[in-house]
């Protein structure tokens, strides 16, 4: 019998060189474990972010954790990994894995916190339990072969793609895009009645990530329609946040932008497309599965104060009341006020 190795869990201190190597090492890594993470967290959000890293007696790293806490009076206080992202939980070997989670559950419980969340793309070694109330919606890609793409799409889909283009509708992308998908994100979640981030966060998004995000907007008559933020890693894109105005339904511009994005991916070699997370049988959820694509289970590990305690959303029962309410505040002070709510809504 081998020897049991006593791993050692404390906050990286390492080059963040060390940490991207090491997450790029790990099958199940996403985007969202990458060490920028921590500034995007820190500066534009005034979260602390503290990165855990598990360590053999060698110094060798053998599991990462990023790990950040989002603290409020309205909302409660919450340890997530990563907050207002769909993965960041933790990677590396078994051990890793689970000396990791007990030390992120001795902070939990030692901080008193009402829930410790830990967003994995995949089931972990550990003894926590389990959520699936969310899953991510992939489309498997002809690397380099958007027209292999295209002929596998339904007839109905690629009709209103070309209906939208031969109304006039153009999409462009480029680091340019980030202010009008910005204008369109901001207007269309104010008409669905949920505050919103401030620019700043993806302005840093942008600045600590260049080579990694991309935006896209759709317009028509010169006016953005549509517009969609989308983060690259591996083989692998994700739309993570995209919006459509409510004044131009006729149009479909959403159906033309993510064609958009999809054919840029196949284009430029990405296997998975990526359409983000879903809550099943929402009307996000079936407008993904309209393009041929395929559901992936999300494992999200919940450690609560009590149970049935979720990160809080604007969506919940409890909060239905905000949505109705916050469609009644003019959007130049709903954009004022929302960075300071959703914050704290991780």
């Amino acid at each position: 019998m081998g020897r049991t190795v006593t791993l050692h869990v404390q906050e990286f201190a390492g080059p963040s060189a060390e940490w991207d190597r090491f997450v790029r090492a790990q099958p199940q890594w996403t985007h969202c474990h990458l060490f920028g993470w921590k500034t995007v967290m820190t500066r534009a959000l005034g979260h602390e972010c503290f990165l855990l890293a598990a360590r053999d007696p060698d110094g060798g790293l053998a599991g990462v954790l990023p790990l950040v806490r989002v603290n409020s009076l309205l909302f409660g206080h919450y340890l997530v990994s990563m907050p207002f992202l769909n993965y960041g939980g933790p990677l590396g070997s078994e051990a890793g894995v689970q000396a990791l989670v007990a030390h992120a559950t001795g902070l939990a419980q030692r901080d008193g916190v009402k829930l410790l969340e830990l967003r994995s793309r995949g089931p972990l070694p550990i003894a926590l339990p389990a959520s699936h109330r969310k899953v991510t919606v992939l489309l498997d890609l002809t690397a380099g072969s958007p027209d292999s793409v295209w002929q596998a799409l339904n007839s109905r889909l690629k009709n209103y793609v070309r209906r939208t283009a031969r109304a006039g509708v153009t999409v462009r992308f480029g680091p340019d895009q980030l202010r009008p998908f910005f204008e369109v994100f901001k207007r269309h979640m104010h008409e669905l009645g949920t505050p919103t981030h401030g620019r700043r966060l993806f302005e840093t998004i942008a600045e600590v990530f260049p080579n990694d995000v991309w935006f896209g907007c759709a317009y028509h008559a010169g006016r953005p329609v549509a517009a969609g933020c989308a983060l690259r890693w591996a083989e692998e894109v994700e739309v993570t946040w995209a919006s459509a105005v409510a004044s131009a339904p006729e149009l479909r511009p959403n159906a033309l932008l993510y064609w958009s994005f999809i054919e840029r991916a196949a284009r430029e070699g990405v296997r998975t497309f990526n359409f983000g997370r879903s809550t099943p049988g929402s009307g996000p959820h079936e407008f993904k599965h309209r393009w041929g694509a395929r559901d992936e289970p999300l494992w999200w590990y919940d450690l609560a104060s009590r149970n049935g305690t979720t990160t809080p959303s604007p969506h919940d029962p409890g909060l239905a009341w905000g949505p109705r309410l916050w469609k009644r505040i003019p959007e130049r002070l709903a954009s004022a006020l929302g960075p300071h709510i959703v914050r704290c809504l991780p």
